[in-house]
């Protein structure tokens, strides 16, 4: 089976590598050439061949051999997100036997639900869900903002203390991944399509209608830095220590305790390994099943519109009605063979080259962009963002903070389970320091970097009038997904710019799909057994069948409110999760050193050396 496998792939290699290039020089030439291709190409037509250049890439990627495929297969033990191959037809006759019925049938049950009543009762469904929504986001706000800042807290705790010195798996395990990889995989799954989607938009905002914390007048030069504080806030240390605070704990009971891997994992301390197939558990997976869905299937909508608004504002072109079938269409079939191949293979591969792109972006904005205004108000901005940081985490201010501040910690608990989840299936072998580090310090620089530069270049376009890119937001009735391109147009080489961003715009959410087509697929199926290749299929596409029905039928922000709804108790789990194993590493892991009591050893060892021979008195 394995050589029939490898035959298909290799036939499949051997068709999408002049697909690529053949669609990818249509792309270049409408892109660099368009006087020259004219109104050749409709609208649907460049979207169609867009993707199928980036999918066709994408692909080529995805199926290339690996040299040890025999981690896809499962047979090493310590490779934890393997993906069983199996023929079609035992596929089809095990699928819902391996099926647990509680993680498979609540989600389908809702989200079928939930489009229904969309579909019957469009304004009844969605006025219902803004109003619980909107209730929790405000009344729950203190919840959102202590345990967030206690997940900061306790990252610091991990990142200094002697905790951070515990190995995972052991002192004589070794890491799985090389520390490149590492980073790349846990940076392009943690963050989706959220980096190109808001980094041009979210400081113009703010810009716009500035946070009552520092009192700036809208679109005054003082609404510039306190724009550039929020955003660094929003997306800086608070949001990735959310993934943190659930990752550590479950890699610790999976590579020490022999637990499964499975979000539920965090409730070892009180329920034992052995008690983990209760009712508690399967409901804890259960709501990190729904919301991992909700989250992606939102997220490709998104995105969806973003590509489709660059389609457009590229070629001048109306994309049709069926411009969102052909987008989503295309992006499950990529983001589906990715997850089949496998960790090491696609999704891998694919996350090298986002981080590739998106060091090439920012790289391009950097040198093209005003980087002079950039270097002065971001590095303003970063020094007001450490400044402020306490007071900015546990400032309630009414109606903004609850719709920006809360909103956004409820949407970073809701993606912990699926991220926290990832980040721990990959760390084994690494210390809790690293794996700490790499999950909030690491991504934390790269995603700041990135605002400061895109949103630097943006509030500078905007301020100076070289661009109105809050104006083309206004003409698309405040949609943010056009925020981008005239911001490109406006500097040199634009269409580079251009390209590259539709370029990341597929990769990002491809990075995260992907990723979350396994993990859903993982905890779907019934404890014990690996996701066979045909649960991920179905988990790709129903995530994307998700994603169409938000684009045709409405109400992206009414299920992103549903999905950002879990982000409540997925808060609680957290400060659970935190409770629990410091419970059991104060009885269990002692003799360990910190950083700081390192450091403070070393200084008199430094001391005598410099203090050699000292001068006698007279």
């Amino acid at each position: 089976m394995a050589t029939s496998e490898g035959g298909v792939e290799s036939s499949l290699a051997k068709l999408l590598a002049p697909l690529a290039a053949l669609s990818g020089a249509i792309v270049f030439a409408g892109f660099f050439f368009g006087d020259l291709v004219g109104e050749v190409v409709t609208g649907q037509g460049w979207l169609a061949v867009s993707l199928v250049f980036f999918g066709s890439g994408l692909g080529y990627l995805a199926v290339l051999p690996y040299a040890d495929d025999q981690r896809d297969t499962g047979t090493d033990e310590s490779y934890l997100l393997a993906v069983r191959r199996r023929q079609v037809r035992h596929t089809l006759r095990g699928f819902l036997a391996n099926q647990d019925p509680l993680a498979f049938g609540v989600p389908v049950t809702v989200f079928a639900a939930f489009f229904a009543f969309q579909t019957a009762f469009p304004a009844r469904t969605t006025a219902a869900v803004d109003a619980v929504s909107g209730t929790i986001l405000r009344t729950g706000g203190p919840l959102f903002l202590v345990a967030m800042l206690l997940a900061v807290c306790y990252c610091a705790v991990l990142l200094l203390g002697p905790w951070g010195d515990i190995k995972l798996g052991g002192p004589d395990t070794e890491p799985t991944y090389t520390y490149p990889t590492y980073f790349s995989l846990v940076f392009t799954a943690g963050i989706a399509a959220g980096l190109v989607f808001w980094g041009p938009a979210e400081a113009l905002f703010h810009y716009q209608t500035p946070p009552p914390y520092f009192g700036a007048a809208p679109e005054s030069s003082a609404a510039l830095a306190d724009s550039l504080v929020y955003v660094l806030f929003h997306w800086g240390v608070s949001a990735w220590s959310a993934y943190a605070v659930i990752g550590v704990p479950v890699a610790y009971f999976v590579f020490t305790r022999g637990a499964p891997l499975r979000v539920s994992t965090v409730l070892a301390p009180f329920l034992g390994v052995d008690g983990l197939d209760s009712l508690w558990s399967r409901l804890v997976d259960t709501l990190a099943v729904f919301a991992t869905i909700g989250g992606i299937a939102t997220s490709v909508a998104l995105v969806g519109q973003q590509f489709l608004a660059g389609i457009s504002f590229q070629w001048n072109v109306a994309i049709g009605p069926t411009g969102p079938l052909l987008f989503v269409g295309g992006l499950t079939l990529i983001f589906v063979l990715s997850s089949v191949t496998g960790i090491h293979r696609g999704i891998r591969r694919i996350a090298a080259l986002n981080v590739v792109l998106f060091g090439l972006f920012a790289l391009l904005i950097a040198v093209l962009g005003p980087h002079g205004f950039v270097l002065e108000r971001g590095t303003r901005a970063l020094g007001r963002y450490v400044v402020h940081f306490v007071p900015l985490s546990l400032y309630t201010g009414g109606e903004w903070v609850a719709n920006w501040t809360v909103w956004n910690w409820s949407w970073w608990f809701s993606w912990a389970p699926f991220a926290g989840l990832f980040v721990a299936a990959l760390s084994r072998g690494r210390r809790v320091r690293t794996v700490v580090f790499t999950t909030v310090v690491a991504t934390s620089a790269a995603t700041i970097v990135w605002f400061l530069l895109l949103g630097g270049t943006s509030l500078f376009v905007q301020h100076t009038g070289q661009a109105s890119v809050l104006a083309a937001i206004a003409r698309r009735g405040g949609s943010e997904s056009v925020a981008g391109f005239p911001l490109f147009a406006a500097l040199p080489l634009g269409e580079l710019l251009m390209f590259l961003f539709l370029a990341l715009i597929v990769v990002f959410i491809t990075t995260s799909a992907d990723t979350s087509t396994l993990v859903v697929s993982i905890l779907a199926t019934r404890r014990g057994l690996s996701p066979s290749n045909g649960s991920i299929v179905f988990w790709g596409a129903f995530q994307g069948a998700v994603a169409v029905a938000v684009l045709l039928g409405g109400g992206a922000e009414t299920l992103q409110a549903l999905a950002v709804l879990t982000g409540g108790p997925f808060a609680v789990v957290s400060l659970v999760a935190v409770g629990g194993l410091t419970m059991t590493w104060y009885r269990q892991e002692r003799g360990h050193t910190s950083i700081v009591r390192r450091a403070v050893d070393r200084l008199p060892a430094i001391q005598t050396h410099h203090d050699i021979d000292p001068p006698e008195k007279e």
